[in-house]
């Protein structure tokens, strides 16, 4: 098992890892829309958070040899299901292999964010 740690994109904010490798599988931990340079959330909508959160998604796989074509599954939670539609606008330019997803509406998101995603992909070797 290893773990994987890139300053381009946020870092923990608590007790767990950007991302584990494990027999040539990546799990990131859930990314929120925070700019790893500043350390603040630069966005308040849900298409410019999304876009952020999955740039830092990007960082995180391609620090662990793998990339946003090689995710085979993602768990997207928003905190209001009326902007699913926004979401998928802005993922879909991303994940253009149309990974495996779940997408649920939770109540709150940590810093009141408004998404936060987390992937598994593969790393070719």
């Amino acid at each position: 098992m290893d773990y994987v740690n890139t300053k381009k994109a946020p870092g923990a904010i608590g007790p767990y890892s950007q991302a584990i490798i494990h027999n040539n599988i990546v799990f990131t931990s859930g990314q929120i829309p925070i700019n790893p340079i500043t350390g603040l959330i630069e966005c308040n909508d849900i298409e410019g958070q999304t876009h952020r959160v999955i740039k830092n998604l990007s960082e995180i796989l391609k620090e662990a040899g793998s990339s946003l074509d090689n995710v085979i599954k993602t768990t997207v939670f928003i905190s209001d299901m009326n902007s699913f539609s926004k979401v998928n606008e802005v993922y879909s330019k991303y994940f253009i292999n149309n990974p495996a997803r779940s997408c649920v509406e939770v109540s709150r998101l940590p810093k009141d964010v408004l998404i936060e995603i987390e992937a598994i992909g593969i790393i070719d070797k």
